[in-house]
């Protein structure tokens, strides 16, 4: 039985021998070159029958800053509802009055405007001269009536220095009562545009 042990013993001591008698360090791990990590590449995916979402329009409210000018309204002025007259010399010339053994005249054309709301009765021109001589036969002119919106010419004469310009006024008075005087300091030359003898003392509607 010893003799049996002995052996298996002994093969065990030899299989576990590796022929060293001082166990060699462990060598380093081999050197493996390291393997980089592939890259993976993800397509986006495409979608089918999905759209984009529309963008929302924008809108662009204009607001007009212009103001319609309100277009003002016709002003009307009414006649007065008095008496008024308008007095206008229209220029004056002179002559030699033989008739009335005068010398020089002054002759003046002056028109009457009945710019009231009544009719004028009973009118009286009168013309009056700062250098008057004499009191001439047509220094004053009476008219029956003077019609709303009519007008009137009529001639004045009186005497006057020879080849003097004079101051005038005129005068007006009616049953209505007297109007405020015209005057000029000298009376313009009529020349060729004195009125047609025709026409005078004759209302005719009012000229603008």
């Amino acid at each position: 039985m010893k003799k049996l042990i002995l052996p298996i013993l002994l093969a065990c001591i030899l299989t576990s021998c590796n022929g060293w008698i001082i166990q060699p360090l462990p060598g380093p791990t081999p050197f493996l070159p390291s393997t980089p990590t592939p890259s993976i590449f993800t397509p986006t995916p495409v979608v089918i029958g999905v759209t984009s979402m529309p963008a929302t329009p924008t809108t662009t409210v204009v607001i007009s800053t212009d103001t319609e000018t309100p277009i003002p309204a016709a002003t009307l002025t009414s006649p007065p509802s008095g008496p008024s007259i308008s007095i206008t010399v229209l220029g004056c010339n002179t002559s030699i009055d033989v008739t009335h053994s005068m010398g020089e005249v002054t002759n003046a054309f002056v028109t009457l405007k009945n710019n009231g709301g009544v009719e004028l009765t009973n009118l009286k021109v009168t013309l009056f001269a700062l250098d008057e001589g004499r009191e001439h036969a047509d220094k004053t002119m009476e008219l029956v009536a003077l019609p709303v919106g009519n007008q009137v010419t009529v001639k004045l004469t009186v005497d006057s220095t020879y080849k003097q310009e004079s101051a005038i006024q005129v005068e007006m008075t009616s049953d209505q009562g007297t109007f405020p005087r015209e005057g000029l300091a000298s009376c313009t030359d009529i020349g060729l545009f004195a009125p047609n003898p025709d026409a005078l003392n004759t209302p005719i509607p009012n000229v603008p």
